[in-house]
Formats: C-alpha cells, sequence, structure tokens
C-alpha cells in the first residue's frame, strides 16, 4: 500500500470536548486525529456527501488510475 500523504489541521476545541475525543479514541483504540478522521467520514457517509479520492501525481508527474 502507498504511503497517503497527511495534512495538518489546527482547531480549537473546549477542555471537554478534547477529553470525550480522546476517550472515544482510547474506545475504538484509535488516536485521536484518527478518530477525528473516522468521524469525518462516518459524518459524510450518513449525510450522503460524495468522499472525491484524490489521485495524486506519480514520480514521473501522471496521475494515478
Amino acid at each position: 500500500m502507498a504511503d497517503v500523504k497527511t495534512e495538518q489541521l489546527g482547531l480549537r476545541i473546549t477542555p471537554t470536548a478534547k477529553a470525550l475525543l480522546r476517550e472515544a479514541a482510547v474506545r475504538e483504540h484509535r488516536s485521536a486525529s484518527n478518530m477525528v478522521e473516522h468521524l469525518i467520514f462516518e459524518y459524510c457517509e450518513t449525510n450522503n456527501i460524495a468522499v472525491v479520492v484524490n489521485n495524486p501525481p506519480t514520480k514521473t508527474g501522471k496521475t494515478t488510475p
């Protein structure tokens, strides 16, 4: 499996929301960042928001199929 490039996202949340995120992540055996990503995708799926997969260019500059 090819490595997927990640991006940073800085945001401010309340201490309560942070504690809830950490607890949810622990229960799911996930990192906090993976839990946020999981929740985003779950929300999009539930609310019929299309997830567009961005095919990054290869070393030759061509996009993958």
